[in-house]
C-alpha cells in the first residue's frame, strides 16, 4: 500500500479484468492436452468413473489497474437500476460499509442501515492487524491509510522477560528498517479504517442511521419487504436483496437461520482490551515501546498481547480462562473491576505493569470470547434473497487477528460476484439471485473462512496453556500444526 493521501476523485471497474484485479492467462499447451486426453478415455469409457474436469487458467495480476481491479474516475458510476439488483446492506461496520464501497465503484444500487443513531455512538471494536485484506483493501479504492502502523517485529517472552521467540523483518535482516512491506503487518485501529471507507462513500451521510431491522419476508412478487424501528415508528422498505453485515449477534442470522440451530459457543476465556498513550509512559526506556514492535507475555493461562495502535499509543489485549458465568460477571462490572482483574493478574515484566496501571479506565473493556459452529450451505440456501457477510456468517475469536479480513474479503468477492452474475444478458430476475450469485458465493467464503474459524478457535485453547511457551522463532501454534504434518 503506498505510503500518502488517497487521490481525491472517484473510481471504476477496471474494464480489462473486470473489476477483479486479476486476468486469466488461459490454459497452456500441456493442460489443454491432458484434460482433452483425459476427456477422450472418458468417452471412450462412455461415461463410465468420474468426468474430468477442465483446469482454470492461472490467475495474475492485471497490469491495467496494478491489481486493484480499480482505476480513477472523473465521477462514480451511474447507478444501473436497471440491471443491478438494489441491496439493503444491515450493519455499517467495516463489513457493511465495505461493501457499499464495493457497490458504489460498480454502479450496484445499495441502501446502507445501521441501528445506532451515529458514527461514534459505541465503541467499534479496538486495533485491526490486516493481513489477507491488505489488498483487498486497495480493492476498495484505499491506497493510503493515514494512521496505520507498522509492525516489523514480533517478540515473545515468558513472565520474567525472558524472550523465547522472535520474528518479523528486523529479526531476520539484522536491520532498523521499520517500512518495508515484507514480512510486516499493518496495524490500524478499527474505526480508523471505517472512517476511511466511509469516505469513500462521501462521508457519513451515506448511512442510514437510527434504523434497527424488526423482520424482513420475501415479496409476493419479487425481492424482499423489510421494517425497520425509526425513532419509535415502524418504517417499511423493499429491496432485491437482503446482506446481513451485523455481527456476531445479527439479528438477519437470527431472523434467517434461528438462534437455536448455530448458537454462540463460549470458547472458556475472557478478553480485557485497553489502549494507553505513550506519553503516559515517559521515564520508561524499553526497546519494545518504539511503535514498530508487537510482544506478547504468557505463563500458560494469562496471556497478553501489546501492538502498536497509532504512532503515540498502545494497545494491550490480556486473555485468561474464566468459566462463562464468571467472565459476564466481571464484564459486568465494568472498566474498574476489569482493570483491578488485569493489573493483579499481570504483575510481570516491564514495561507491562507500567502500561496496564497507566491506562485510564474510560479506554478499558472486556468480553467473554465466542463463535459459533461453522454454517453448512444448506442453512444459507434456505433464505433466498438473503445472505450474511463477515462475523455474522463466520464469527470467530479475536486471536489470529481474522475477523475484519475476512470481513473485507467477503465484502469485495460479494460485490464482485453481484457484478459478474447480474449484468444485463444474465436474466438474473428470472433466475434468481440466489441461483446467479449467492450460491457460488457462499460456498466460496465458507471454505475460505473455515480454516479461520477453527484456527482461531484453537488458538483461544493453546495460547492458555504450555505449548504457548514453546521455543521457537515463529508464531504460537506453529508447532502444532508440524506434528500434524
Amino acid at each position: 500500500m503506498k505510503k500518502g493521501k488517497n487521490e481525491e476523485g472517484s473510481w471504476t471497474i477496471c474494464q480489462e479484468c473486470q473489476g477483479r484485479g486479476k486476468k486469466s492467462r488461459g490454459l497452456s499447451d500441456k493442460a489443454r492436452r491432458h484434460y482433452q486426453m483425459a476427456l477422450d478415455q472418458f468417452e471412450k469409457t462412455k461415461g463410465e468413473g468420474i468426468a474430468p474436469v477442465r483446469p482454470k487458467g492461472h490467475l495474475h495480476s492485471c497490469l491495467n489497474c496494478s491489481g486493484s481491479g480499480l482505476l480513477h474516475s472523473a465521477s462514480h458510476p451511474v447507478v444501473d437500476k436497471e440491471n443491478y439488483p438494489h441491496i439493503a446492506i444491515i450493519g455499517g461496520g467495516i463489513g457493511g460499509v465495505a461493501l457499499a464501497v464495493a457497490c458504489l465503484h460498480r454502479g450496484i444500487p445499495f441502501t446502507l442501515y445501521e441501528r445506532d443513531n451515529n458514527f461514534d455512538a459505541r465503541s467499534q471494536g479496538y486495533g485491526l492487524t490486516l493481513q489477507q485484506a491488505s489488498k483487498a483493501i486497495e480493492g476498495l479504492g484505499v491506497f493510503s491509510l493515514d494512521e496505520r502502523v507498522i509492525s516489523t517485529r514480533h517478540v515473545v517472552h515468558t513472565t520474567d522477560g525472558k524472550v523465547i521467540g522472535e520474528w518479523g523483518i528486523r529479526k531476520w535482516m539484522q536491520s532498523d528498517v521499520k517500512t518495508s512491506s515484507k514480512r510486516t503487518n499493518m496495524h490500524i485501529s478499527r474505526q480508523s479504517l471505517r472512517s476511511a471507507l466511509l469516505e469513500q462513500l462521501g462521508g457519513h451521510d451515506a448511512v442510514q442511521w437510527g434504523h434497527q431491522l424488526i423482520d424482513f419476508a420475501a415479496c409476493e412478487g419479487e425481492g424482499v419487504d423489510l421494517n425497520f424501528l425509526v425513532d419509535g415508528k415502524i418504517q417499511p422498505f423493499k429491496a432485491d436483496l437482503v446482506v446481513g453485515a451485523d455481527g456476531i449477534r445479527s439479528s438477519v442470522r437470527r431472523l434467517l437461520i434461528g438462534e437455536d440451530i448455530t448458537p454462540l459457543r463460549y470458547l472458556g476465556c475472557i478478553v480485557i482490551l485497553g489502549i494507553c498513550p505513550l506519553s503516559a509512559l515517559k521515564g520508561l526506556d524499553s526497546s519494545l515501546l518504539d511503535s514498530a514492535t508487537v510482544f506478547q507475555t504468557a505463563n500458560g493461562n494469562e496471556r497478553i498481547y501489546i501492538m502498536p495502535y497509532t504512532s503515540d499509543s498502545v494497545m494491550w489485549q490480556l486473555s485468561f480462562p474464566m468459566p462463562e458465568n464468571e467472565a459476564k460477571a466481571l464484564s459486568a462490572q465494568g472498566p474498574q473491576a476489569l482493570k483491578e482483574e488485569a493489573c493483579r493478574r499481570t504483575q510481570w515484566h516491564d514495561p507491562i505493569p507500567q502500561i496496564l496501571s497507566t491506562t485510564l479506565e474510560a479506554q478499558i473493556s472486556g468480553y467473554p470470547v465466542y463463535d459459533r459452529e461453522l454454517l453448512k450451505l444448506e442453512l444459507l440456501e434456505k433464505g433466498g434473497q438473503v445472505t450474511l457477510i463477515g462475523d455474522a456468517a463466520h464469527p470467530m475469536s479475536p486471536f489470529k487477528g481474522q475477523g475484519a479480513n475476512q470481513a473485507l474479503l467477503d465484502a469485495l468477492t460479494l460485490a464482485r460476484g453481484i457484478s459478474r452474475g447480474c449484468r444485463a444478458a444474465s436474466q438474473w430476475r428470472k433466475a434468481g439471485v440466489r441461483e446467479s450469485v449467492l450460491t457460488e458465493f457462499e460456498s466460496e467464503m465458507l471454505e475460505r473462512s473455515a480454516s479461520k474459524v477453527k484456527d482461531s478457535a484453537e488458538a483461544a485453547q493453546f495460547l492458555h496453556s504450555e505449548i504457548v511457551l514453546h521455543e521457537g522463532d515463529e508464531p504460537r501454534g506453529r508447532c502444532l500444526k508440524k506434528k500434524n504434518v
